[in-house]
């Protein structure tokens, strides 16, 4: 009984272990992707990534510095907002630079009641000297040379002194503008027409010429970063330093711009090289990381899809190749 038992064990052992083995051999189909990875929209294109940013004739965003210290009193802006140039951002405290000014103010004030007393004395020591010298040209006898000598150094003096108000008023003058100036520092203004892009910092934040500290980053970020006009986009695009010898003629360029994770891809227009090779640093913002790879930076225009959002500082794929002549795309000769 016990053998037949056993017998009956093993049987079912036996079906357990081919149906996990016929289990186990079934290949899941896998699921479809969600995007369709980047495709090389030319027969020899050049990969490069690219960071989407504000549309600049010359450089990258604006990255604004305050020249002064002092915590923040007002914010005047928000993120995302269209400024004009000149328009006022951000206000720091300027109560003790205020106070300087209204000094030097005074201070002027008082320089120039020194060159009214100045003049007036001089205009009676001259007078005084004038009398003297008609009186003794008439009768020698009238006064003594110790009196004429007086009269002429009392005049001298009276001129020093007057030369000597002069040269504080100029320098008094000069002091309150340059504290006048330095006053003006304290209301940061749009260097040009264009939209914020971010903010670094809240009231009550100090800043410094270094800008303002970044809690999350623990270094010191720009105080503001302003942008180009809304809408105007731009793309630079880093290429290999292996590649560059594969890069078309400036004349033919052409590009394409994929966004990661969807399948949109916008055409590029060449805009200018910058013709430096430089460490591949820039997408990971560490400026004190080791790279044996250098990059070149192509910048490309295009124009913003509707209903696509598209922001600086984003990351895209590019794909460079070169212009098909006439009628070779139609011939599908640009194809793989």
């Amino acid at each position: 009984m016990k053998l037949k038992f056993l017998y009956l064990l093993s049987a079912i052992g036996v079906l357990i272990g081919l149906y996990s083995a016929y289990v186990s051999a079934q290949q899941p189909s896998p699921q479809p992707p969600v995007f369709s990875p980047a495709p090389d929209p030319y027969a020899n294109g050049i990969y490069a990534t690219g960071i989407i940013e504000s549309q600049q004739t010359h450089g990258t965003n604006i990255s604004i510095f305050p020249e002064v210290t002092g915590p923040i009193t007002r914010l005047l802006v928000a993120e995302g907002d269209a400024v004009k140039a000149g328009e006022p951002l951000i206000t720091i405290d300027d109560s003790v630079q205020r106070q300087v000014t209204e000094q030097q103010k005074a201070q002027l004030d008082v320089v120039v009641g020194q060159i009214a007393n100045a003049k007036a004395s001089l205009k009676s020591a001259t007078d005084t000297l004038a009398k003297d010298e008609r009186s003794f040209a008439i009768d020698p006898q009238s006064l003594s040379r110790d009196v004429l000598d007086t009269a002429r150094n009392t005049a001298k003096v009276a001129e020093t002194n007057l030369d000597v108000v002069q040269r504080q008023y100029i320098a008094q003058t000069k002091a309150l503008a340059a504290a006048e100036a330095l006053l003006v520092k304290y209301t940061i203004r749009a260097p040009n027409d264009g939209v914020v892009l971010s903010i670094e910092a809240a009231v009550g934040s100090y800043v410094s010429s270094q800008g303002a500290y970044d809690t999350y980053t623990q270094g010191y970020l720009p105080l503001i970063v302003v942008g180009s006009a809304p809408g105007a986009l731009e793309v630079r695009s880093y290429v290999d330093e292996i590649l560059i010898n594969r890069l078309p003629p400036l004349g033919k360029i052409s590009a394409r711009m994929y966004v990661q994770g969807t399948d949109i891809n916008v055409p590029l227009t060449y805009e200018r090289m910058q013709p430096y090779v430089s460490p591949k640093i820039e997408l990971s913002d560490q400026r004190q990381e080791q790279v044996d790879v250098r990059v070149l930076p192509i910048i490309f225009r295009f124009e913003k899809p509707q209903n696509v959002n598209l922001y600086p500082g984003q990351l895209v794929d590019v794909y460079i190749g070169e212009t098909p002549a006439a009628g070779a795309e139609k011939l599908g000769l640009n194809q793989k």
